[in-house]
């Protein structure tokens, strides 16, 4: 859509229905509290930093995609960097007014934004309009797998209405001519650090490692903030029918809500329970456990069959383990349910999936995260060597993988 003085282009359907999916999988497992009230988002460098490094290459041909369409598109060939990644949801309370997104000085190096649309409106959140103040079209209504590009500049002054109802996900970037900006050198050496300098360089994958507490409690009102509020990951499960258990002594102490406790007692082993039964398998910490289930509900329709001739692992009742040695495990609590529930609640696509949920399931889908984990690992580390080189990240040719791996 050609317009000389509000340069803007919406694809449809640009992004397939398989990776908005897989990118509301990474979401969902690795989501912080944002940047403003009632928004929580993911970066590329938070991935890095929590020990999910593997999980950027999903991201690396949708940027390539989108680089090369903004280029072509606003006649930039070969001139533009990107200078920010990142999944950002916006939930129930959530909007912004006029503005462009070149609108502080520490913004000015902004040429270009994207935002991409992960989920549609009306069937996975209420509000969320995009708004252009001048040009046409005037109003986009997202729908997943479509993109809007813009001018980050007074070209292009936008504003979102407020989310009444869910959550509203999109990918979001921004493109910069400076190449002081390039987000890509920054992640390539956060990368090095922790891959090539490490001790532990074998193939295999690796677990998830939770950040501070500060980025994973929410609260609607940051003045009490440990008064009322609930932990990310607690009530993500919470959505999906599960509970944390654990078998730390400071459950039920008189503090064990605040955010502090939650987060010490998340980043230790814990187990998963549903209903009236328990998962007698332990996770290295919440977000290790929450990665699973995340990746179970991506995968759900996949591991139907599962539950046909397999067993479902070591599957207890809750009321069966407490005549048990183990009985010291008790429910960690997630802090407020009900700003959970409504920040949270409205996942209608994940209803019916946990009506039909059975264990035998869940346990095959445990084993499927482990393979996906092992090989976007294995292919990061063979990735990396190229793109220290090229100081770019890019995908590498699965024959030039191979062909280093050989010598």
């Amino acid at each position: 859509m050609a317009d000389a003085d509000h340069p803007r282009l919406i694809l449809h359907d640009f992004l397939s229905p398989g990776i908005c999916k897989e990118l509301q999988f990474i979401y969902k497992s690795c989501s912080t509290v944002g940047y403003r009230p009632n928004v929580f988002s993911t970066t590329l460098s938070h991935l890095i930093a929590t020990n999910c490094g593997h999980l950027i290459l999903p991201f690396i041909s949708v940027r390539e995609m989108l680089k090369e369409k903004v280029e072509e598109f606003f006649g930039c060939e070969y001139q533009l960097f990107i200078e920010f990644t990142g999944l950002i949801s916006w939930t129930k309370g959530a909007s912004i007014g006029w503005h462009s997104d070149d609108n502080r000085p520490y913004l000015k190096q902004r040429d270009f934004a994207v935002v991409c649309y992960l989920n549609t409106h009306g069937k996975d959140f209420k509000g969320g309009l995009f708004h252009f103040q001048d040009g046409e079209p005037s109003t986009i209504v997202p729908m997943a797998g479509d993109v809007v590009m813009y001018t980050a500049d007074s070209q292009n002054i936008h504003s979102v209405d407020e989310i009444t109802e869910g959550e509203r996900l999109t990918l979001t970037l921004w493109f910069s001519r400076d190449s002081y900006h390039d987000e890509d050198v920054k992640l390539i050496s956060l990368l090095s650090q922790n891959f090539l300098n490490s001790k532990e360089v074998e193939l295999g994958w690796y677990l998830p490692l939770p950040a501070s507490s500060d980025m994973y409690w929410f609260s609607p009102d940051t003045g009490s903030r440990h008064k009322s509020g609930f932990d990310i990951s607690c009530a993500r499960a919470h959505i999906l029918g599960f509970t944390f258990y654990s078998s730390d002594d400071k459950i039920g102490s008189s503090s064990s809500d605040s955010s502090h406790d939650l987060s010490e007692l998340l980043m230790k082993p814990l187990c998963l329970g549903r209903e009236e039964e328990l998962l007698e398998k332990e996770f290295d910490n919440s977000l290790h456990a929450l990665q699973v289930l995340q990746f179970y509900s991506w995968k759900a329709s996949e591991y139907q069959e599962a539950t046909v001739g397999r067993g479902s692992g070591n599957v207890v009742s809750l009321s069966q383990l407490q005549l048990k040695k183990n009985n010291s495990l008790k429910p960690i609590p997630l802090g407020d349910i009900q700003i959970a529930r409504t920040v949270f609640g409205s996942v209608s696509c994940d209803e019916a999936r946990q009506s039909s949920f059975h264990w035998a399931g869940f346990t095959a889908a445990l084993e499927a995260w482990e393979s996906y984990s092992r090989k976007l690992r294995q292919e990061l580390l063979m990735s990396l060597p190229f793109w220290r080189t090229h100081q770019s990240i890019f995908s590498v040719p699965l024959m030039d993988l191979e062909s280093d791996t050989c010598t």
